[in-house]
């Protein structure tokens, strides 16, 4: 009875942890970059990625297009296409296929720095968008 238990305020404990964050590939390859990049480099940054969301930039920012919040459907500035929501939580889709990633940090960098992303700015922008539930 004792090993029931026991057994079950292990389990109880358990899902009462906070959930750790799940490898991302993606973002798993910006790291390695970021660390060739700086040799300083220690991880990534949510503060610095929703900075990163959030700054407009003459016009635009990632905002301007994906809304104040990653987890809310979008519409394109210009051409008023829908764009499903940036957050994986609310999109699960997101953040899975490396060549839609880099076509679109390729792209909406582009448009709104007017210039490529680092290594860095790419993981942070990850590091806020995945941490929004």
């Amino acid at each position: 009875m004792l090993k029931l238990i026991q057994s079950t305020v292990l389990v109880c404990a358990a899902f009462a942890l906070p959930t750790l964050a799940v490898a991302n590939p993606i973002q798993d390859s910006y790291r390695a970059q970021a660390k060739v990049d700086n040799p300083a480099f220690k991880d990534f940054s949510v503060a610095a990625g929703q900075k990163l969301y959030s700054t407009k930039v003459g016009e635009l920012s990632c905002a301007t297009c994906h809304t104040d919040s990653p987890l809310t459907a979008g519409k394109h500035a210009k051409t008023s296409k829908d764009i499903l929501p940036l957050s994986p939580s609310a999109n699960p889709k997101r953040f899975t296929d490396t060549a839609q990633v880099e076509k679109w940090f390729k792209r909406n960098c582009n448009d709104v720095l007017s210039r490529a992303c680092t290594a860095q700015e790419k993981g942070d922008f990850m590091a806020y968008v995945l941490s929004v539930k």
